[in-house]
Parts: C-alpha cells; sequence; structure tokens
C-alpha cells in the first residue's frame, strides 16, 4: 500500500498500453534500437522525478516488457479489457492500489518513445500549483498555417491566468480579417496554441471524470478533454518547457524514431 498523504511535488506515472492498433498492431511491443517501445518510454518516464512509474495494459505480452530500469523488476499492472480508454485504465489502477484523492497521477502515452522527462515533471507540478485546478495538460505554439488548419492538431486557447476555455480540432483562435474570402484564405495564426497529449490528474477528478458519460462536445469533437470541461472542471494550460516529440501513429514515424534513437 502506497503512502496515504502524498507529500508535496511528488506524483505518479501510468501509461496506459493495448496491444491492438488499427495502423501499428503491438505497437508497445515494435523494436527501437533493440528494445521495446514502451521500454524508451518507461526510462524517459522514469527520469522525470516520479516515485513510481506503472504500465496499465490488458496483455501479457506488454506486462513481460514493462520494466523498471532503476529495480529491474515487472511494473504492469494487469487491468480491464473493456476500458474505452487509457484514462480509464489509469483510474482503474488509481482505486487499486489505493492512492489518496490527492495523489497526483500523469498520463503518458505509450507511444511516444522520445518523450522528454521535463515536461512530464512541468504538468505534474502545474497541478501541484494550482490547488483548484482538477487537471493539468501542456501546449506549444503553432509554427505554420498548415499546422494551424490541420484537423489532427488539437488547438487550446486558455483565459489570462491559463484556464483552458476550449479544445478544438477547427483553426482557433480564428483570426477573422486574415481570412477575407474564408477558410482557404486564412493568413494568420499569431497566438494559436497546439495542445499536447499529456495530463496531470489529481484521482478525485481522475474518478470523477470516468464515471461521466460522455459529453456532446466530446462526441463531436472526439477529444475527451472535453468532457471534463462541459462538466466544469477546471483544467489548466501551460507552454511546454521543452520541445515536444512526436508521438508514433505510422511506420513513417517509426522509421523517423528508429533513425533518432539508433544514431543513424
Amino acid at each position: 500500500m502506497m503512502p496515504r498523504n502524498p507529500r508535496r511535488g511528488s506524483f505518479k506515472v501510468v501509461i496506459p498500453a493495448r496491444y491492438a492498433s488499427a495502423r501499428l498492431p503491438a505497437k508497445p511491443l515494435l523494436d527501437i534500437a533493440g528494445r521495446p517501445m514502451i521500454q524508451w518510454v518507461i526510462d524517459a518516464a522514469a527520469r522525470s522525478g516520479a516515485d513510481e512509474v506503472l504500465v496499465a495494459t490488458d496483455d501479457e505480452r506488454i506486462a513481460a516488457a514493462a520494466i523498471d530500469p532503476r529495480t529491474g523488476q515487472s511494473i504492469a499492472v494487469m487491468t480491464s479489457a473493456n476500458h474505452p480508454s487509457g484514462t480509464d485504465r489509469i483510474a482503474e489502477v488509481a482505486a487499486r492500489r489505493g492512492w489518496d484523492k490527492r495523489t497526483i497521477v500523469v498520463n503518458v502515452q505509450g507511444d511516444e518513445p522520445m518523450l522528454q522527462p521535463a515536461l512530464v515533471e512541468q504538468v505534474a507540478s502545474l497541478l501541484d500549483q494550482h490547488a483548484d485546478a482538477d487537471i493539468a495538460t501542456l501546449s506549444t505554439p503553432v509554427t505554420s498555417l498548415h499546422e494551424f488548419l490541420d484537423p489532427n492538431v488539437v488547438k487550446v486557447v486558455t483565459a489570462q491566468d491559463g484556464t483552458a476555455l476550449y479544445f478544438s480540432r477547427a483553426p482557433i483562435p480564428w483570426t477573422r480579417d486574415g481570412a477575407p474570402q474564408g477558410l482557404s484564405s486564412q493568413t494568420s495564426f499569431t497566438g494559436a496554441q497546439r495542445h499536447l497529449g499529456i495530463y496531470a490528474y489529481r484521482v478525485e477528478a481522475l474518478q470523477r471524470v470516468t464515471a461521466l458519460p460522455p459529453a456532446e462536445l466530446e462526441l463531436t469533437e472526439k477529444l475527451e478533454q472535453l468532457r471534463a470541461l462541459q462538466a466544469g472542471m477546471k483544467l489548466v494550460v501551460a507552454v511546454a518547457s521543452a520541445a515536444p516529440s512526436a508521438g508514433v501513429d505510422t511506420e513513417a514515424d517509426l522509421s523517423r524514431v528508429r533513425a533518432a534513437l539508433s544514431g543513424d
């Protein structure tokens, strides 16, 4: 049993990982420079300062590959195969481990072998610093018009205090005067922020959001974080302190990461 009253600044990392993937089957186990992808993610998370790193999975093959580099021990937690999302899988881990409702848990995606440990620590610290926030996440400036208009790039707008106002696949904030002839004529993306898919939750908020049914905005945009936002939960956002790494979703992504991590 873990401590019931975590010290200030402490946090957990849980990496949800599943075997099935439409574009890259067995993605967590794909070889990168002689090691499975999930091990690269674990190693990065372990360097973040987390006091515990776990992998939440329903697959024995992934569980066998999930080894803590600091101890050489397995860090897999077997979870239900029926979870609709990684967030639900993490909530099961928190409940089974008996973590206090104030414990901060960072959701790290299992397909980011080039993850920057500083970002894991940053998002955990951000939530720790905002006692009234339920969830913390990060963003980075949009750097091109193509990125701004791409529906696969999720954008976020915030209040002056960093509280999230909205997340969207649409290009927001929209500069009306920059597009006199509509969407294709847009020339400005000043101030636009790209959302990064890393989250820190308090266990209490994690349990609340996973107990809610999918929200209308979530279903429309296909963005899970809108469930929390539409329910009135407070999400705080900060600009990432380090350059984010791209995840592995395609064969091209895999080739790029293999070349980078093998030193080729």
